[in-house]
């Protein structure tokens, strides 16, 4: 047969043609009569950790394992920064404070706009940085505040040396001691230069009168580094012994800190 016959025996009818746009009932001119090929995309890799992420972590567990004594300068202050800059490798910027001042000492005692001055430290490093400095001069007056001063003395030389061997200026303290020889007040009676600091021995006196005191400790440091007394020193230290003298308080020694070692008036028979 030339084609299938229907149920009727009449030839089955061709399908009539449809056209593209009716099986796909959207407009595809807007696509300039094309459909751009279909992008594959795989899935990024997730980025390496910073190089400085498993430093970060070795260094901690060395301090937690072995103590500060397993940590170099350096490592020891690039770990206290880890909490300042928690992004970003710390041991450039603990190498560049320990070259620019010297001793970690030194890096605490500096004024904060010479720490911020630094390359990749900035206000909140040095803030950091003096905040700690006071923690440890706290820490350390706490050594001797409840005891004797002289029963006390290497923890009075530690301290005066954490507070004043590396300041920038000379400062003239004076801690006043009650008849038990205990700390009533830690005072810096003026602050002057590099190599000056004006003392009133009355303006002395005058203090000790209103706390009471029975006993002076004179302090002051030479920023030059050298503890060695100067004559306007050993000078200036004998009108307040006389200032304090005539309102019967003694003046038990006068220390001159420098950079490496202290200085006693009474070690030096200066007193």
């Amino acid at each position: 047969m030339a084609g299938r016959a229907g149920k009727t025996g009449e030839p089955k009818a061709a399908a009539p043609r449809v056209a593209d746009g009716e099986l796909f009932p959207f407009n595809t001119d807007a696509l300039g009569g094309a459909i751009p090929p279909l992008k594959i995309t795989t899935p990024r890799a997730k980025p390496d950790k910073p190089h400085y992420h498993d430093h970060r972590a070795r260094l901690r567990l060395r301090f937690e394992e072995a103590g500060p004594i397993a940590l170099s300068d350096y490592e020891l202050l690039e770990l206290f920064l880890f909490r300042t800059i928690p992004r970003q490798d710390t041991k450039p910027l603990a190498k560049a404070l320990l070259t620019k001042f010297g001793t970690l000492a030194a890096v605490l005692a500096a004024p904060a706009q010479r720490i911020a001055e630094v390359k990749g430290a900035g206000p909140a490093v040095a803030a950091d940085l003096k905040t700690a400095q006071a923690l440890f001069e706290r820490a350390s007056k706490g050594e001797f505040k409840q005891r004797t001063v002289i029963g006390s003395w290497s923890q009075l030389v530690n301290y005066c040396r954490m507070a004043m061997a590396h300041a920038p200026r000379e400062q003239f303290r004076v801690l006043f001691l009650d008849v038990k020889n205990q700390l009533i007040a830690d005072e810096v009676m003026n602050e002057g230069t590099v190599d000056h600091a004006p003392v009133y021995p009355r303006e002395i006196a005058r203090r000790a009168l209103e706390l009471s005191a029975a006993a002076v400790i004179l302090v002051h440091n030479h920023p030059s580094g050298d503890p060695k007394p100067s004559a306007a020193d050993i000078a200036i230290t004998r009108d307040i012994v006389d200032a304090a003298a005539a309102i019967s308080v003694k003046v038990h020694d006068h220390l001159v800190i420098g950079r490496e070692r202290v200085e006693s008036f009474k070690s030096l028979g200066l007193l």
